[in-house]
């Protein structure tokens, strides 16, 4: 949703997805799949390939495991450590089981994502930033300008570790007797997850002086193509990178690591860029017990009304299976309120409803407050819900059609030709001047409402406004009988309202990424 109304309002945007595929919880499938599974990479291979499972729900279920044995085995902890050499190394088949596995889970992810409305232009891949000697150059560039140091001796003997320390909330260079120090490359010369991800923001901004390959890696529908990061690009590849100004969409539990990043960017002299480095932070979404009971997920004394989620303890909801529990549940209320007979438009509509309800419950709240999701409030087509905008809209645009029906030479388009400049002021002037002026005067307030949502980063903004549009018009609907209005030249004016505020209402829930259906 940042993403649409940073292009609202003009801004040319790259929606990039940082694929750690040599981190820690690739790692940790491996090892499930080699250690305790005893598979071998052809075994793997079979099955994906066989499609006998779902392999994203496969592997979700296998990082459960191994996170337990972890527990009971710590020991074999080891093995992760060795996965991760071999992974960045690139060397053996653990590094080739770690690729196929991160592949598959992306191409997962990705359909996951376009069921909701989700797209991206690029898939920047850790792996690119380790083999193409971006880390390596970054690490040159620190350690030249002392923005790292080596520990030679203490619990840090043997990594190379970066000092600083927190004042007002920001991180900044820190002396040592007051400082915190977070490890960037390890004892065993594997890089930590800060230590890529510094190298990755300083390409984005155009400040390596290295760059990617591109190569496709899907196409959409529609022709767009995502592009993934590439050893070897390529030729003809649109490029990407060299930001003026960079959003880091990740959750609040890493403002600690998005500080080491800024602190880095600050110590190597990059402070106009560390201060457009912004972290969109967001707070976790758990589920109402009502809801965690629905979809089988067990409930504790501890949960304190609602259910937190852990991938590693396997206790979550998976992205798909709510979706289609939410058209499951959208599509009885279709057929429950006849919007068609048609069984395609049935299913169309129930997906519409339904991406709506959770698109909007997400995003009409702060980014900074644990949302608890719920079936029944967020399919709910009163009240703040995305089906209550939908819903709104169409109202409108029945509106219009059934005038229409019994004016066949009608065209909405033209409504602004019909109403002339004094029948308007007339029309706003008079009894019912102030309901319609309030109307009138929220419908133009999109653009200041993008504005502030990018000043603020609170997509929040926008669906509020969404709200209380669809509100003033359905109160105005409830007063102002526009299909039965005697006076001809104020029922077009009331028409042209109404064309305005549905125009308004739909781009704005484009910028939710909500689509409409045609009945409700």
């Amino acid at each position: 949703t940042f993403v649409r109304v940073l292009r609202y309002r003009g801004h040319r945007v790259e929606t990039q997805n940082y694929i750690d595929n040599t981190g820690v919880q690739v790692a940790d499938v491996v090892v499930g799949f080699v250690h305790l599974e005893k598979k071998s990479l052809h075994d793997v291979e079979s099955l994906l390939a066989a499609g006998a499972v779902r392999f994203d729900y496969y592997c979700w279920d296998l990082y459960a495991r191994i996170f337990q044995y972890y527990e009971d085995n710590p020991e074999a902890l080891g093995w992760r450590t060795e996965a991760l050499k071999a992974i960045e190394d690139n060397h053996g088949e653990i590094a080739k089981i770690a690729e196929l596995v991160s592949t598959a889970i992306v191409r997962a992810h990705l359909a996951t994502m376009l069921r909701v409305n989700i797209r991206y232009d690029l898939l920047a891949q850790e792996s690119e930033i380790l083999r193409l000697d971006f880390w390596a150059h970054a690490f040159d560039i620190m350690k030249h300008l002392g923005a790292i140091r080596y520990a030679d001796s203490g619990k840090n003997a043997g990594c190379w570790v970066m000092s600083f320390a927190e004042k007002n909330g920001e991180a900044v260079r820190a002396e040592p007797a007051d400082e915190d120090v977070k490890i960037i490359v390890r004892s065993n010369g594997t890089v930590t997850y800060v230590g890529k991800d510094i190298a990755y923001h300083l390409w984005k901004f155009g400040l390596l002086g290295k760059d990617f390959g591109y190569k496709p890696f899907h196409r959409y529908a529609d022709g767009q193509t995502v592009w993934s990061t590439a050893v070897t690009g390529e030729a003809g590849a649109p490029p990407f990178g060299a930001a003026a100004v960079a959003y880091a969409v990740i959750d609040t539990r890493q403002s600690y690591l998005q500080n080491v990043v800024a602190a880095a960017f600050r110590a190597l002299g990059y402070g106009k860029q560390a201060e457009n480095l912004h972290h969109f932070a967001y707070e976790v979404v758990g589920l109402t017990e009502r809801c965690a009971k629905e979809l089988g997920v067990a409930v504790s004394a501890e949960d304190k009304g609602f259910v937190e989620v852990s991938g590693r303890k396997g206790l979550g909801i998976k992205a798909d299976d709510l979706i289609d529990r939410l058209i499951e549940k959208a599509l009885v209320e279709v057929r429950t309120r006849e919007m068609t007979t048609d069984a395609d438009e049935q299913a169309t509509y129930a997906r519409m409803i339904a991406v709506a309800a959770l698109r909007y419950f997400l995003l009409k709240f702060s980014r900074r407050v644990i949302i608890v999701f719920d079936f029944k409030d967020a399919l709910a087509f009163e009240g703040e819900t995305g089906p209550y905008l939908q819903y709104t809209v169409v109202r409108g645009r029945n509106i219009l059609r059934r005038y229409a029906e019994a004016h066949p030479e009608f065209r909405s388009e033209s409504l602004q030709q019909n109403v002339s400049r004094e029948k308007l002021q007339g029309f706003l002037e008079g009894r019912d001047g102030g309901d319609f002026w309030e109307l009138t005067l929220l419908a133009a307030q999109l653009e200041s409402v993008a504005e502030q949502a990018i000043a603020t980063e609170e997509p929040a903004a926008i669906a509020k406004y969404a709200f209380r549009l669809a509100q003033a018009f359905n109160n105005f609907y409830h007063v102002h009988h526009i299909l039965n209005e005697p006076d001809a030249a104020r029922q077009q004016c009331l028409l042209f309202l109404v064309r305005l505020v549905g125009g308004t209402l739909t781009r704005t829930l484009d910028l939710l990424g909500i689509e409409v259906p045609e009945r409700m």
